[in-house]
């Protein structure tokens, strides 16, 4: 091969090269534009902070942007997206968890008010609006019936969808989103008879 043969060879790769890279970002972009309510709906529903919440959004693009090349084989990008906003939000809500049972973060009221066990649902419906009563009951739930219901209905996910998310299969989505809104139904009732 000639010098000059390589030199066309290199710069055809390098033209590829930023091709490939022009092509990744506008994808990046695409996703952002497109899915950042959906990243930090996401991560707001783990974390019930709106602070943290943006923080982990934040974190979710940078790794995006790290991992950015395997965005166009992604089939889902959504679904991809959504998992890494999970991932990101359960990591940064089990240091919380640690750093509370350590002492630390004990000012974060949101925090202590979801962990309480002492307010019972019906200060919470009277207190604040049914949104936010029944906000409250669903953060009762234990997670693995929280999270299906989450996903599934307030961030209107199909069960496929949620189950890539979560790691499980659509049938116990389905399943764990049936049980879960069971027990909303009698906790609802039990509010509606009482008042």
């Amino acid at each position: 091969m000639s010098e000059g043969s390589e030199l066309v060879a290199g710069e055809l790769v390098l033209g590829e090269a930023r091709t490939a890279a022009r092509g990744r970002d506008e994808a990046v972009e695409s996703l952002v534009k497109e899915h950042a309510r959906l990243a930090y709906r996401i991560a707001y529903a783990v974390l019930r902070s709106h602070a943290d919440a943006e923080d982990a959004v934040q974190e979710t693009f940078l790794r995006v942007l790290r991992y950015g090349g395997q965005l166009l084989n992604v089939e889902n990008p959504k679904t991809w997206l959504a998992r890494i906003a999970w991932r990101v939000a359960v990591d940064k809500s089990k240091r919380q968890r640690r750093w509370n049972e350590v002492g630390l973060n004990r000012d974060d009221e949101n925090f202590r008010e979801i962990a309480s066990d002492a307010i019972s649902t019906e200060a919470a419906v009277q207190s604040a609006g049914i949104g936010a009563a029944l906000e409250k009951v669903i953060a009762t739930l234990p997670a693995k019936l929280r999270e299906p219901l989450i996903l599934s209905t307030i961030e209107e996910m199909t069960p496929r969808e949620a189950a890539a998310v979560l790691g499980i299969n659509e049938a116990a989505v389905r399943s764990r989103v049936f049980r879960a809104r069971q027990i909303l139904r009698e906790k609802l009732t039990g509010i509606v008879a009482r008042k």
